[in-house]
């Protein structure tokens, strides 16, 4: 019987859809913990191609005005794809070329670093402490695909072990599991040496390849390992940063206590019942303080010059940035936790009451609306030290935390769909009583309540369960006392604004700035040609694709936790960063100053902008 042409149009539609659809549902990366960095839906789409277009032909020769235009665009989607592959490939080299470019050192450096260990603990012995790190590697991968960080809890820092806490909470909460398999370590190698008073420092190069996909939360392990077997071995490269005290010598500490050698299996408290060590405080062998992508890795050149540290460590002498940062780190993926569960008990322990009690109401207000806030793929790429300063018999310490997210406002039990990642540069202040000490006994481990080193839970409790000292006044150590965007911590900060040739203008701040201006442009429904104008001179100016801001205006304030009042103190800070970024080179020309003109009308300062430009570089502007 000769099929109608409705017919032959309801036969095609399917295919038709899943041609389409195959474009449209390709996701990137594969988890949490890895970023491969690929799309697609990892299924072989090649006889589903072959059938359409053997459809495609047949309607050609029966139905020529329906089946030649449905052909051209079927051909056009299929080299889309294959076009949209190469892209990806070209992307993927260059990250591999970034990341070796990164992590790339003489081998006379490995040997310096090498005699350097050496000359504190004759014992060390760098092929040994690679077959070590080798098989944390292994190890951790496992633990992370069964969902449970116990086995490896002794090697890590308490920040590092709350990072992959919370993100394998966040990963569950939308219902999902990363699956992996057939993990294999390619290579090792030292790349970079820190020494301070208080710690040693050592950054390892690891190069592997595994399976990767995400799968549902439901999945046993071995149909997580069947479904991820079926994908293509992926590389990449990490740099894996290990932390140990001077004067600690190297032992055989596998099943051990690192201090006194007695057997030592783990444990929730992390301490040995013979000795009373903290096994993961660095203060008696290496733990794993941070997990670096290749490609993002940097390198740390001279000490840091912090305002205000030479100050607190008049009474404070063993305060140290190591301790200091990763007691940020974890507050920080603490707060995350805190928004992700709408739970605001969990910072109870570390943060100051009033603090609490604003993000209380924050998440009350959330709850009332039947919301919730989500994290996907939420990284953070450095916590670093700004300043020290105090505040009547409180010191203070201004941290900034580099960290990108895919954050979305949904109502509760619905997934989020997939919300663009954007870069987000906030700064975390603690606080803590200006007589405290640093407590040298528990080291990098900072999850423990500083009289009694007992560890930290997450109850509601303002007080150590043990001891009863209180915690979330900052009486003994640091405490959440704000965490704010970039530019409203810039607003309040005194002193001098700094110097353009001090600013780092790199790839992600262009991206936040842009992103935070479409935001801004998008907050009152609409986008006029101006604001539009600005948004593309500023993508083209800064090397961002025109797309992504597209999708910022699209996703409007949601992007970010808060936006910017038109015409404040933040505002102006604002608007001081973007002339900062057009004075890196030393001046202003026409096309920047075009720039920085639309941008200080959008943020209704424009006449503020030449006095800031003339504050910051007397004559940068050329005509």
């Amino acid at each position: 019987m000769k099929m109608t042409t409705s017919a032959w149009l309801t036969r095609l539609m399917p295919f038709v859809a899943v041609l389409t659809c195959s474009v449209a549902m390709a996701r990137v990366g594969g988890g949490e913990h890895y970023d491969s960095g690929r799309e697609g839906s990892g299924s072989d789409d090649s006889g589903l191609f072959g059938l359409v277009f053997e459809v495609l032909i047949q309607l050609v020769f029966r139905h020529p005005m329906i089946g030649i235009p449905l052909l051209l665009i079927a051909v056009g989607a299929y080299f889309y794809m294959r076009r949209k592959d190469g892209s990806e490939s070209t992307r993927k080299a260059l990250d591999t070329a970034e990341a070796s470019n990164r992590t790339t050192v003489a081998a006379r450096d490995v040997d310096r670093w090498v005699s350097a260990l050496k000359a504190k603990d004759p014992e060390f012995d760098l092929i040994a402490f690679l077959d070590r790190t080798r098989r944390l590697f292994l190890e951790v991968q496992e633990a992370w695909f069964i969902r449970s960080l116990e086995p490896v809890r002794r090697f890590l820092s308490d920040a590092t072990f709350t990072r992959l806490a919370i993100q394998l909470k966040l990963i569950d909460s939308q219902g999902l599991r990363d699956a992996i398999a057939d993990m294999q370590v390619l290579d090792l190698q030292i790349i970079g040496l820190e020494q301070s008073p208080f710690f040693d420092t050592v950054h390892v190069r690891v190069k592997a390849q595994l399976r990767d996909d995400d799968v549902p939360s439901s999945a046993s392990d071995d149909q997580a390992r069947a479904t991820a077997q079926k994908r293509p071995l992926e590389p990449f490269t990490e740099v894996w940063s290990f932390v140990r005290k001077p004067g600690a010598v190297t032992k055989e500490s596998q099943g051990t206590c690192p201090n006194c050698g007695a057997p030592f299996s783990g444990g929730a408290s992390n301490q040995c019942e013979h000795c009373k060590a903290i096994v993961n405080s660095g203060n008696y062998d290496w733990v794993l303080a941070e997990v670096t992508q290749g490609s993002e890795f940097k390198r740390v050149g001279d000490p840091k010059q912090i305002t205000g540290l030479g100050e607190t460590r008049q009474h404070d002498p063993e305060l140290n940035l190591e301790v200091l940062e990763d007691r940020g780190a974890l507050c920080f993926w603490k707060w995350v936790d805190a928004q992700a569960s709408l739970d605001a008990g969990r910072l109870s322990k570390i943060a100051d009451p009033a603090f609490q009690a604003t993000f209380k109401t924050e998440l009350d207000a959330l709850r009332a609306q039947g919301r919730k806030k989500v994290f996907l793929e939420c990284t953070v790429g450095a916590v670093n030290t700004l300043a020290l300063s105090k505040s009547g018999d409180k010191d203070l310490a201004h941290l900034e935390v580099r960290w990108s997210s895919r954050v979305a406002l949904v109502a509760s039990g619905q997934t989020s769909g997939k919300p663009p990642s954007m870069p987000q540069r906030f700064v975390l202040t603690l606080h803590r009583n200006a007589t405290a000490q640093t407590s040298s006994a528990n080291g990098l481990s900072t999850s423990r309540c500083p009289n009694c080193g007992a560890p930290l839970s997450d109850n509601a409790s303002v007080s150590c369960e043990f001891c009863g000292t209180m915690l979330a006044t900052g009486e003994r150590d640091w405490v959440i006392r704000d965490i704010s965007p970039w530019e409203t911590w810039g607003s309040r900060r005194p002193g001098p604004t700094a110097p353009a040739a001090a600013v780092v203008v790199d790839q992600e701040e262009r991206q936040r700035l842009l992103y935070l201006m479409a935001a801004m442009a998008a907050a009152d429904g609409v986008v006029d040609n101006n604001e539009r104008k600005l948004l593309k001179l500023c993508a083209d100016r800064w090397s961002v694709p025109f797309a992504n801001v597209e999708l910022a205006l699209t996703a409007g304030p949601a992007l970010f936790d808060r936006l910017i009042v038109r015409g404040s103190d933040e505002a102006e800070g604002f608007l001081q960063e973007l002339v900062n970024m057009a004075l890196v080179d030393g001046r202003i020309d026409r096309k920047e100053k075009h720039l920085l003109t639309l941008a200080a009308r959008h943020l209704q300062l424009e006449p503020k902008l030449d006095s800031i430009i003339a504050n910051s570089s007397p004559g940068a502007v050329k005509r």
